[in-house]
């Protein structure tokens, strides 16, 4: 017998009520597959989609095949969004990576576009993952109300309500806010680290002196030779100037 999903509740008010913002620089691009796309069109879309369920997607980690499903109509972008959480790459980058109550953190704020809401929330996907597995935990997260109230099947993901009114600053982006790497696995791995090869060059200490001393050019002075040009010196009387003359014929 599946354990029901518990009952966890929103951690701030904002949550509970319906904003009403006003678009600006800073609010997200809605891509949406309702209307008909172009081909250029339908390509922001999937750029968009790998932005926002990677990150970043490599060639290695793209998804030929449910490209070519979502561009040919026989995919929605609900179910395109579906494919990239069920792939390697999401699965090797992010589930193997994590904890499951960081992985429902993170899960949660790519799908349904919102900070999870404190242990409560977390504890209570963990349990999903934990008896209905990732495929089970991502069909749940898909086929909730409020991803369906969100995003329905042809809008892709986006992070909401990032700007409130009243607040000073904004929240950060999914990416920046939650690294693929959390602390323990950093620390397992030597990050923050840096590796250098080169030589390491020292600057001399230089005698303190007011700016601008004249003892402080008197070594470059001297080092600069003076001597012949190179192209060797021409006599004067040796030059003939009328020949140099241009003349005119009439």
């Amino acid at each position: 017998m599946a354990i029901p999903l518990l009952n966890y509740a929103p951690t701030t008010q904002n949550a509970r009520v319906t904003g009403y913002e006003i678009p600006g620089d800073e609010q997200p691009k809605i891509y949406s597959a309702e209307n008909l796309l172009s081909s250029g069109e339908m390509k922001d879309l999937i750029e968009a989609a790998y932005r926002q369920i990677f990150f970043h997607a490599f060639k290695r980690d793209r998804e030929p095949f449910l490209e070519s499903q979502l561009r040919n109509g026989q995919l929605t972008v609900r179910d395109f969004v579906r494919g990239l959480l069920l792939s390697n790459t999401y699965r090797r980058s992010f589930y193997n990576l994590n904890n499951n109550y960081r992985f429902v953190a993170q899960t949660v704020e790519r799908v349904l576009g919102r900070k999870s809401h404190g242990q409560q929330e977390e504890i209570a996907w963990s349990i999903v993952i934990a008896t209905k597995g990732l495929e089970g935990f991502v069909d749940a997260l898909l086929e909730s109300p409020e991803y369906l109230d969100s995003f329905g099947y042809d809008i892709l993901p986006y992070q909401r309500r990032r700007v409130l009114p009243g607040r000073e600053r904004g929240e950060q982006p999914t990416n920046i806010e939650l690294p693929r790497y959390d602390a323990y696995h950093r620390n397992i791995l030597g990050f923050p680290k840096m590796v250098w090869n080169g030589s390491i060059k020292t600057v001399p200490k230089r005698r303190p002196v007011a700016p601008g001393n004249p003892s402080d050019y008197l070594d470059m002075a001297r080092a600069v030779t003076v001597g012949p040009r190179p192209g060797g010196s021409v006599a004067l009387e040796s030059m003939d100037y009328m020949r140099k003359v241009p003349r005119r014929s009439v």
